[in-house]
């Protein structure tokens, strides 16, 4: 995509975090935008915010698990600005937690939320972009997770490996039908954004029964904390990176350029076939 003035943006999450600083950067160059997210206060919060700004916008509340939510989320963008130039497939959670001691529900809410919501993105909005023969671009979220295999966190990693995949076949899809449609895949590591806290968005009935956690459990949720908000690179330095990557049709953006070295080691694992390495670990 090169013109932006008056095209339609559809962000998911776009209340908070990631999305929000996307919603921000293409609002920038001129575009309308559709956001969805999970939080109502939230999103009518940030869509007051746009309307202010003179920015045309709608905020429709959507879980993305949800088949029949983003279909609605479709219907109401076209009935509302008639197309779709830029989707952005962004919501995600982040339950952690070792392997066997996940529970039914982490693994339900997690692929609901990360895996179902893209799989539902892709399927309701391809379509439409395919038919409307114009210059279009798709932004899938994953993860620097969804390149490595760490500890503790086997639920996000699946999950994301599984958007990394996904996104990958839909780029040959689409280029085997020499489409006009762009396609970037999105791997942050460490940003400070509310993702951390995703367990307020739970639905009630994919919560976990109450119980004291252990101290390990509130050790590793420390650390992860602390690791997430340390991060050195922004939420809006994420989507500067995202605009350049639409703007210029490059699909992997990879946003913390030093963990390419584990990415690297992972790779040289499974072609030497030896035992994973634990890449969370700093090199000695």
């Amino acid at each position: 995509m090169k013109d932006f003035k008056d095209k339609v943006a559809v962000i998911t999450g776009g209340a908070s975090g990631l999305g929000l600083a996307m919603a921000r950067r293409f609002a920038a160059e001129g575009m309308k935008l559709v956001l969805a997210d999970v939080e109502e206060e939230a999103l009518r919060k940030v869509e007051t915010e746009f309307r202010k700004a003179g920015v045309p916008v709608i905020g429709i509340r959507t879980d993305v698990s949800r088949a029949q939510d983003v279909e609605r989320l479709a219907e109401k963008t076209l009935a509302t600005f008639g197309a779709v130039h830029l989707l952005c497939n962004n919501a995600g959670v982040a339950p952690g937690g070792v392997v066997w001691e996940n529970t039914v529900a982490d693994w339900e809410w997690a692929l609901g939320v990360n895996v179902w919501g893209v799989i539902h993105g892709v399927r309701v909005f391809l379509p439409i972009m395919l038919r409307q023969d114009a210059d279009c671009h798709v932004v899938n979220t994953a993860s620097v997770a969804g390149m490595l295999s760490v500890p503790n966190m086997a639920v996000y990693c699946v999950s994301k490996h599984a958007v990394v995949t996904l996104t990958e076949c839909l780029y040959h899809d689409l280029a085997q039908r020499s489409s006009r449609i762009g396609v970037s895949l999105l791997c942050p590591a460490y940003v400070p954004t509310g993702i951390i806290d995703s367990e307020r968005n739970r639905p009630a009935l994919l919560r976990n029964a109450q119980r004291a956690k252990t101290a390990e459990e509130l050790a590793r949720e420390e650390a992860m904390r602390k690791a997430v908000l340390s991060g050195k690179i922004s939420a809006e330095d994420v989507a500067e990176m995202v605009f350049d990557a639409v703007q210029t049709n490059r699909f992997y953006i990879l946003t913390h350029p030093k963990i390419k070295d584990a990415i690297r080691t992972r790779i040289d694992d499974i072609l030497l076939e030896r035992a994973p390495t634990d890449t969370s670990k700093p090199p000695r």
